[in-house]
């Protein structure tokens, strides 16, 4: 009997919310005076590590891992309107990160920290547990799969087909197709940041929720 091949996608997205936050902070001054400069992002330094060590405990939280690197110490000379080099301008700066387990104290910290001179909030990395991540992710697969499945089986009846029977499932660009997305994927979501007003609550911090896709390309042959 002659068979028809079929080739679909099968796509399927779960969205969840953030499990962990990575804050990565920049701490740092600039002056004329180079030992001012290096004395003051010490000392903050110093000031920023001791709250975050305070808070750190890997299996508690509310911070779970937490780095910090090196203080970074240079000097340029900057040039004014009229074209004149001025003089030395030096600058200090180390990074700091920590990951928060708890989102609510994550978002009172970085609300206290961001007051102090010297300190600028770079960002929030948000992710899932590993657990959730891999949980989320063979589920996703096998929904793909099944979608897969679904799409062929209503393209073979829309050509009056009723047996199908799969023949290869793969991650995109395996069956020889032009390559798609990557089979599994996971959105970090983004960041949406609200200043309270002055007489009101704090910062709110709010994750949108990460996204984790698995996208298979399957053939079918129907009959």
């Amino acid at each position: 009997m002659h068979e028809t091949v079929v080739t679909v996608e099968g796509r399927f997205e779960h969205h969840h919310p953030a499990e962990r936050g990575t804050v990565v902070l920049g701490v740092g001054f600039e002056g004329a005076e180079r030992d001012d400069v290096v004395r003051r992002t010490t000392a903050l330094h110093a000031r920023v590590v001791e709250q975050v060590r305070a808070m750190h405990d890997p299996d508690a939280g509310p911070v779970t891992w937490w780095s910090s690197d090196r203080t970074s110490v240079w000097s340029h000379r900057p040039w004014s309107s009229s074209g004149k080099q001025l003089a030395p301008v030096h600058h200090a700066a180390v990074r700091v990160e920590a990951k928060f387990s708890d989102l609510a104290r994550l978002a009172q910290w970085v609300e206290q920290v961001a007051t102090l001179d010297g300190v600028t909030v770079q960002g929030v990395t948000w992710t899932l547990t590993e657990v959730t991540r891999r949980r989320l992710t063979v589920d996703a697969r096998q929904r793909a799969v099944a979608d897969a499945v679904d799409r062929a089986t209503v393209y073979a009846g829309a050509l009056g087909l009723q047996d199908v029977r799969a023949v290869a499932v793969a991650e995109p660009g395996m069956l020889g197709d032009v390559t798609g997305p990557v089979a599994v994927v996971e959105s970090t979501g983004s960041l949406r940041a609200a200043a309270a007003p002055a007489d009101g609550p704090g910062l709110e911090l709010k994750p949108e929720d990460l996204t984790v896709t698995a996208v298979v390309h399957a053939r079918f042959a129907a009959s």
